[in-house]
């Protein structure tokens, strides 16, 4: 199980649970492009995409950060082309970069709407689209390409699209795309998988916008989805929507305390889009 020499682009990735599965790729090493918008540092969320390349770099893989913004066709064709200049095809696209705003329909304005959609729903889309034609090239050539979207399953308990219709749309956006991309590309070896985490990681997003020092505290770190993410990565399985402790159990690892960000008996907290009964 590897992903040596394996070429991986993925959007965002500057931070959090995307810069923690481009590492897990890099310390088999993999070559990892990142678009991301990130080229300068933020006091509320640490990491460029240079700093990543960085990391990346030091951890054992080839990096080439890339400036850009996965809602412009343009910027991800060059970026596409780019990566396929830079290290010669494509085996894996990453959908990682997601916004996210949790306010009510009477709350939210339409440019956080519309930001959220053409982001999360419309950038996996396009990322997914403009690396096609290498992603089955790859498949020609037995590499076993693949596209994994960080999404939920397409969970249609009415509660979800009444907490936050907004984002639950955006969201559910990139999952209908693995849904459908699983479905078009069967019969060219390309494998298409959604990741979702059981429990809050800690990210950015969970220490700004759901609850700060509470909610990292009961939070798991992202090396849990990027070791998800690795083992799916090296299989050929297709058309599902994984839940991360899933992924890893189905593999033998039933011990996920190592993952809590505080040790102890605290209940971690459930992830937005599954039910409690799915915990």
């Amino acid at each position: 199980m590897s992903l040596e020499g394996k070429t991986l682009i993925m959007s965002g990735g500057s931070r959090g649970i995307g810069l923690a599965i481009a590492l897990r790729a890099a310390r088999d090493g993999a070559n990892i492009a990142m678009l991301a918008k990130t080229d300068t540092p933020n006091p509320k969320l640490p990491g460029t995409v240079f700093s990543a390349a960085s990391e990346i770099e030091s951890a054992g893989g080839q990096a080439l950060p890339i400036v850009g913004d996965v809602r412009s066709d343009e910027s991800v064709a060059a970026a596409v082309q780019r990566t396929v200049d830079e290290f010669g095809g494509i085996d894996i696209v990453v959908n990682n970069a997601s916004a996210i705003d949790l306010s009510t329909t009477d709350e939210i304005s339409m440019k956080r709407y519309d930001l959220m959609q053409d982001i999360n729903c419309r950038g996996s889309f396009l990322l997914s689209k403009m690396a096609l034609p290498h992603l089955q090239a790859s498949a020609k050539a037995g590499r076993g390409p693949h596209i994994l979207t960080l999404s939920p399953p397409l969970n249609l308990n009415p509660a979800w699209a009444g907490k936050h219709l907004g984002y639950t749309i955006a969201k559910y956006g990139m999952s209908l795309t693995t849904l459908g991309l699983a479905e078009e590309l069967k019969g060219d070896g390309i494998s298409v998988n959604s990741l979702w985490p059981r429990t809050l990681i800690a990210t950015a997003a969970v220490q700004n916008v759901l609850g700060g020092d509470t909610s990292i505290a009961v939070s798991r770190k992202p090396e849990i989805m990027a070791d998800a993410a690795y083992l799916i990565l090296n299989t050929a399985e297709t058309a599902n929507f994984f839940i991360d402790d899933a992924v890893l159990a189905m593999h033998g690892t039933t011990d996920f305390e190592h993952y809590r960000t505080v040790s102890g008996d605290c209940e971690l907290e459930l992830d937005i889009f599954l039910d409690p009964a799915e915990g």
